[in-house]
């Protein structure tokens, strides 16, 4: 009997760049091992899937607002703990640079190599007016039901 692959799935709530990172440390570790993973990315989790390019669309006032507030892609991001401002992030990166460590954008782009489900949760695109053109390509799309149907069966479910 062939045995069945594990599954490790994650919940990315948080836009902080270090969190994201940690996510994307363990689904590619967890994919290297031979667990199929996806990562769900919830509202500020979404931001890591952004382009880093603005895409002209036409969108309401308040959508908008949240379009401006938000980092435009995974690089943007801010740091959890000692943003100051923006310099912590600046300083991660560096020292990132300096480990030969893999950065945020080269995370992501290993776990599409990989096959990492990466999902972006459709209800809170509605809510915060994200459209599809603004994300990456490579990505799905569903909502919660979603998540727990492959939660479900999870050997390791993490919230991030």
């Amino acid at each position: 009997m062939k045995e069945q692959k594990k599954k490790t799935t994650i919940v990315l709530f948080s836009g902080d760049y270090d969190k994201a990172m940690a996510a994307y440390i363990i689904a590619n570790g967890a994919a290297a091992y031979d667990h199929e993973v996806t990562i769900f990315h919830t509202f500020w989790g979404l931001n890591a899937l952004r382009k880093d390019e603005q895409v002209p669309m036409k969108k309401g006032f308040i959508e908008k607002m949240f379009g401006k507030m938000m980092p435009r892609g995974a690089d943007k991001m801010g740091l959890s703990k000692m943003n100051f401002a923006g310099m912590g992030p600046k300083m991660i990166k560096k020292v990132i640079k300096k480990h030969n460590a893999m950065t945020l954008p080269q995370l992501i782009e290993m776990a599409q190599e990989q096959e990492v489900n990466l999902i972006a949760c459709t209800m809170t695109m509605d809510l915060l007016g994200l459209k599809e053109e603004e994300l990456l390509e490579g990505i799905e799309y569903a909502g919660v039901a979603a998540y727990l149907g492959e939660a479900s069966e999870g050997n390791v479910n993490l919230f991030i």
